[in-house]
């Protein structure tokens, strides 16, 4: 469908890449893959035909039509939501007027059987089979189906497109683009503005879809789901890996290091054959020998490695104070826009060093809850912020708030204040910004690169509340898993609002789920959460709660080892309610005894646990208020994961109350 021969691109004399070469065939699921930077959106744009490259083609098979999703897009606002996806059947309208045409012409003539009265119903026919095939029929169906896919809503049909924010523009125009049924779609970053939902509907839309696809991401769950063939563009190569991205990851290292191999024994030849021409290159006895050495050195080819990008960025958020038990904590917090009511009656108390995630689908209040805790809006209830906290904010739109006219180095060297303004440069060049790299204007960076210059002003000052609303948006993989592990080895606490599964796993301990104008508390990880909206509907959990069938707590609770299993199981047991003793046989009368008792020792247990824990952490209280205590960092570690385990046992211990107390 698409060849692509001999490409090369260069900037200011700098080669992007060169002699690229590679086939796109039908339904090939193609994953570009590159450092930020490397040149995977400018592939994207010359295939799309929106850029020239410095040399070498791009040939299509004739008729071929290619739909182009790019990072960032001048949106329209002239039309309703409707009206503007109705737009990607431009060309079937087209095709419905020519029928239409043509139907008109032959009901206007009588020359019946006149070889040109044939050729017109044989051009009818001809044309409204191709509508047919098209589903011109169904398109309002299939509108409305793609739409409610990606996350709107049938009230949001009417609306005008001007009422959406820049992301549900996105997200129209990636609409238009799955609707118009093109033979290869090229997408850039396609799920940079979709929740976890809406992501999951694209993977199967991709997966059913006939259409080859060539897309940039750094969601690798997305990627693995879609994609059966890896581009890698690394230090101007383009190499070609027909696998899946974790495939692709292993067999590059194997690649590489096999080259390594070879190439160790090559160069141990040559020095062999180097350092018998020099010992023997002036006695005449080994002259007929010497002369076949250099021979045999003149034709041997050179094995050649992989180049690889050594460049490593280091991120490290420095120390910061200790904060109140309690960063956050929201009483009845509500907040509305007129008579729509985004979210009420948010209970949720974050305590000191937790790693929490906002999830939900876009618009259910992630982000107005965030800037509820920043102050930028008013909202009724109570919202607390602990004693000593210090917020340090990433925003959503963070990197399009830079100032293109500026240098990088400008642009940091504004915001710094005091003596870390010596250490500019450093920092700089921990985020792979140093020599040339810090004097270029920002309009020329990449979206990744913006990102990263935007996420270095978390670095100037220490704060112990990190806030971070869409913070792998453009970031490459490596620099994600950077991020990540910086995250990890933080200190303080972190809220962050991602739909991304990969970056969120292992990372977060409990999730907030935003949805219905609830904001409900899941204890576990993002994949515990996603298990058990498969098991049970967000439209169960609301029935359940709201029913007072079962408490936040047994809700919210992964099934984890001890009492709390216990406790949940005995719930769900506890939820039907129980017969008297003079209906039940003695052997049933005999299991609820037992159930009893069970739930009873959790209950044990979970004192048990609560009062050790109390235990230790008097002793450590004691040893924190001695001089060398306080100075003994890993000791303060030691005590917060020691206040969250008392927590979670308290949690525990109600939850098996409340199970015996159902139980009756």
């Amino acid at each position: 469908m698409i060849s692509v021969e001999h490409l090369s691109v260069e900037f200011s004399a700098r080669p992007l890449f060169t002699d690229a070469c590679f086939v796109v065939n039908r339904r090939d699921r193609i994953a570009l893959t590159g450092k930020n930077g490397a040149g995977k959106s400018t592939m994207l744009k010359i295939i799309a035909g929106e850029q020239r490259p410095s040399g070498g083609s791009v040939a299509m098979q004739r008729d071929v039509s290619v739909g182009y999703l790019p990072q960032v897009m001048v949106l329209s606002d002239d039309t309703t939501l409707i009206a503007e996806a109705e737009k990607a059947f431009g060309h079937i309208q087209e095709l419905e007027a020519k029928v239409e045409s043509l139907n008109q012409e032959m009901a206007g003539r009588t020359d019946y059987d006149s070889p040109a009265y044939m050729e017109l119903v044989d051009a009818f026919a001809r044309e409204h089979e191709r509508l047919e095939m098209m589903g011109a029929r169904n398109r309002r169906a299939e509108i409305e189906r793609t739409l409610q896919g990606l996350g709107f809503e049938r009230t949001d049909f009417e609306r005008p497109t001007r009422e959406f924010s820049g992301g549900w523009r996105m997200r129209i125009e990636l609409a238009k683009l799955l609707l118009a049924r093109h033979d290869v779609l090229l997408l850039d970053e396609p799920t940079n503005h979709l929740d976890i939902e809406s992501i999951r509907w694209l993977e199967q839309f991709l997966a059913r879809s006939s259409a080859a696809v060539i897309l940039v991401s750094h969601d690798r769950a997305f990627i693995n789901n879609v994609t059966n063939r890896t581009l890698e563009i690394s230090c101007g190569q383009v190499i070609d890996y027909r696998v899946a991205y974790d495939e692709y990851v292993r067999l590059r290292a194997e690649r590489r290091e096999a080259q390594l191999r070879a190439y160790e024994n090559q160069q141990k030849e040559i020095a062999e054959i180097r350092d018998f021409i020099e010992r023997f290159r002036y006695k005449p006895t080994k002259a007929v020998q010497v002369q076949s050495r250099i021979k045999q050195l003149e034709k041997i080819v050179p094995i050649e490695i992989d180049e690889t990008d050594n460049a490593s960025l280091h991120l490290k958020f420095p120390p910061c104070q200790r904060s109140g038990d309690f960063p956050i904590v929201c009483e009845e917090v509500a907040k509305s826009y007129g008579s729509h009511c985004v979210f009420s009656d948010v209970n949720l108390r974050i305590r000191r060093g937790e790693k929490v995630a906002f999830v939900g689908r876009n618009g259910e209040g992630k982000s107005t809850l965030v800037k509820c805790i920043m102050g930028e809006i008013p909202f009724s209830g109570t919202l607390t912020i602990g004693h000593g906290v210090e917020i340090g904010y990433y925003a959503q739109n963070q990197a399009q708030m830079l100032d293109e006219e500026r240098t990088v180095f400008d642009t940091i060297d504004r915001v710094a204040k005091g003596d870390i303004r010596l250490k500019i440069r450093d920092i700089l060049g921990a985020f792979m910004f140093g020599g040339e790299a810090s004097e270029k204007k920002v309009k020329v960076l990449s979206g990744g690169e913006r990102s990263r210059l935007a996420m270095i002003s978390l670095l100037l000052e220490p704060m112990n509340l990190l806030i971070l609303d869409e913070p792998t948006n453009h970031f490459d993989m490596r620099t994600k898993d950077v991020l990540k592990e910086a995250i990890l080895a933080f200190d303080g606490t972190v809220i962050i609002v991602s739909h991304d599964r990969e970056f969120l796993d292992g990372l977060v301990t409990k999730v907030y789920e935003f949805g219905g104008g609830k904001v409900r508390e899941h204890i576990g990880g993002i994949y515990d959460f996603l298990r058990t909206k498969d098991i049970d509907t967000l439209d169960a959990l609301q029935t359940l709660q709201e029913a007072g069938r079962v408490s936040p707590a047994q809700m919210g609770a992964a099934p984890a080892a001890g009492s709390a299993a216990t406790a949940k199981s005995a719930g769900k047991a506890a939820e039907k309610p129980a017969p008297s003793e003079g209906a039940l046989s003695y052997a049933e009368q005999k299991e609820l005894a037992r159930q009893r008792r069970k739930m009873e020792q959790a209950v044990k247990d979970a004192e048990q646990r609560i009062e050790k824990l109390e235990e230790q952490i008097a002793t450590m209280e004691a040893q924190l208020a001695t001089p060398e205590g306080a100075a003994d960092a890993a000791l303060f570690v030691k005590y917060g994961e020691l206040k969250s385990a008392l927590s979670e046992a308290e949690d525990e211990w109600a939850a098996a109350i409340e199970a015996v107390e159902a139980f009756g």
